[in-house]
């Protein structure tokens, strides 16, 4: 799988400080559950092949859900999504709603960092 198969919305070019290595803890479930979902993206997805009606893709749209939403309601999200995708749905652009108060930092590979104090 690439990495550029996630929507540009969902990498980024942060990286994890030294210094930030604490302040970076509280981000572990997230970070996990966003390494559960790429590994389904680069096993399991490319079975399917490119059958989603909607953009983006399920597993992407779960990307971002966790990245923005934290593991909980990111996956809370990520379900209601997949309660919409079923044979009679139009599909279209269904884009992750943005947290409003999402403060942190993204890496090229779509985990999520503190962001840096310079």
């Amino acid at each position: 799988m690439s990495w550029s198969t996630l929507p540009t919305a969902s990498v980024g070019d942060g990286h994890l400080a030294a210094t930030s290595v604490l302040r970076a803890v509280p981000l572990v479930p997230r970070n996990a559950g966003i390494a559960l979902l790429h590994a389904y993206r680069s096993v399991v997805s490319p079975l399917y092949g490119d059958v989603c009606k909607y953009y983006p893709s399920c597993s992407a749209y779960a990307v971002g859900a966790v990245q923005q939403h934290g593991l909980v309601k990111g996956s809370a999200l990520a379900a209601a999504r997949l309660a919409r995708c079923h044979p009679w749905a139009q599909g279209g652009v269904d884009d992750v709603p943005a947290h409003r108060d999402f403060r942190h930092t993204l890496t090229r590979h779509g985990f999520v960092v503190p962001p840096r104090k310079d």
